[in-house]
């Protein structure tokens, strides 16, 4: 297990790439299950996840191929003969359960253990089971693991309301439909980034999938689905991140390449009220920071609202700005154990049920604090780069399931990050 040691402050100056979405490339990985020959994808990051997710669907038979000298990966379903993901794999991260509506897709059947993931906040998978059953798959569970079958090589599909929104659900339940179901309508479908690509590559395949981009899918069977080679979206929240990175520090000129800003819903507007100067240009995106930083309250919201996925991003920026700000979380409601670790380093932040209020600005120091999920994590180091002196951030290996090359990145634009074994 390692740690990083971090000196500060330092200011970014440079040029930052985006790396290919992890969130996103996985449901591609999972869609490749379902085609009738070899998919070539793209844009694909070095992540631990990404790698994890590699040794489940080679579980299945299927070979997987990864360069990560170019980012490419090419999975071939051709060998597949077992429709297990096992508990020893699929513990290890959430994002896993996308086996199920894949192997119901190629398959008709899968056997997929109850996931695992970060650790904060309830996720279940119920909407996930309830709308298999209302598509006409038969589900269940069992010593940790959800048994799903059909009893022909189809089903009759129906329609789901997801109550709420869930962007997991919204693609297990695309997965499972595309090739099974005569007709499935998913309402309230969730329409973030990740779901829209998936569903265009999946038409590029040769699914017949109307509605893409809105709240209401319908989904109409096909019999077959053809590889193909596709390209990931760059990561937003890795966008994002980095953004908020560059703000955090008074005299920091940031330029992040290959980004897709459009993406980024609303969470430009709430960063435009900060008082620095962001720049877009096409794919471009350039920050120069100020030494007056205002303090802008966000409540996160599902897409095209504020990123939960920001939020604790944003409220270690705001131990930077000239006042008091609030930071609401209404996706998920226990996402705040960064906060005691902020507080350590010299934040002033004060957590009441899914809210947070933040007094700055504070002078953060130096001090050993404990990362507890990704988001938590790049939280920390954020502010260990404006901090004062030396900090320690321990159980960084958060970090390195959805951030490529964070410390490389960071250190070329001017940080100070070693990584040593903790």
């Amino acid at each position: 297990m390692d740690k990083f040691i971090i000196e500060g402050p330092t200011p970014l100056k440079g040029t930052i790439p985006i790396s290919g979405s992890k969130n996103a490339a996985m449901p591609l990985m999972a869609a490749s299950l379902l085609a009738s020959s070899p998919t070539k994808l793209n844009l694909i990051p070095r992540l631990n996840d990404i790698y994890t997710f590699k040794k489940v669907i080679e579980e299945t038979g299927t070979s997987v191929v990864f360069d990560g000298g170019s980012n490419s990966m090419v999975l071939n379903p051709a060998n597949l003969h077992n429709t297990e993901a096992p508990y020893e794999l699929v513990r290890r991260m959430r994002a896993s359960f996308y086996m199920l509506g894949a192997l119901i897709g190629n398959a008709g059947e899968a056997k997929v253990s109850l996931p695992g993931g970060c650790a904060w906040g309830p996720r279940p998978v119920d909407l996930h089971l309830k709308g298999f059953e209302a598509m006409g798959v038969k589900i269940k569970l069992g010593q940790g693991y959800v048994f799903a079958s059909i009893d022909n090589a189809s089903v009759e599909g129906g329609e789901f309301t997801l109550n709420p929104s869930s962007v997991g659900a919204t693609i297990n339940l695309v997965l499972g439909a595309v090739k099974r179901a005569k007709k499935f309508v998913i309402k309230n479908a969730a329409k973030e980034p990740d779901v829209v690509l998936l569903c265009r590559m999946l038409v590029e395949m040769g699914a017949d999938i109307e509605g893409i981009g809105t709240d209401t899918l319908t989904i109409q069977k096909v019999d077959e689905l053809k590889g193909v080679e596709y390209s990931n979206d760059p990561d937003r929240i890795e966008a994002g991140t980095f953004m908020i990175a560059a703000a955090m520090h008074p005299e920091s000129d940031v330029t992040l390449t290959g980004c897709r800003p459009e993406q980024l819903g609303k969470f430009p507007e709430s960063f435009n009220k900060l008082g620095v100067e962001c720049t877009i240009d096409g794919s471009v995106i350039r920050i120069k920071s100020t030494d007056n930083l205002q303090p802008v309250s966000v409540t996160t919201k599902i897409y095209p609202g504020f990123p939960t996925d920001l939020q604790a991003q944003w409220a270690t920026l705001m131990t930077q700005a000239g006042g008091t700000s609030m930071v609401t979380d209404t996706v998920y409601f226990d996402r705040f154990s960064y906060v005691p670790e902020l507080n350590r380093l010299g934040g002033n932040l004060k957590v009441e049920k899914n809210r947070v209020t933040i007094v700055g600005k504070t002078q953060l120091s130096g001090a050993s604090v404990m990362s507890t999920d990704l988001r938590a994590s790049v939280s920390l180091v954020m502010a260990a780069m404006v901090a004062k002196g030396t900090s320690e951030i321990l159980r960084v290996y958060h970090l390195d399931r959805g951030y490529e090359q964070l410390e490389e990145k960071l250190n070329r634009v001017g940080a100070s990050i070693k990584r040593v074994p903790q």
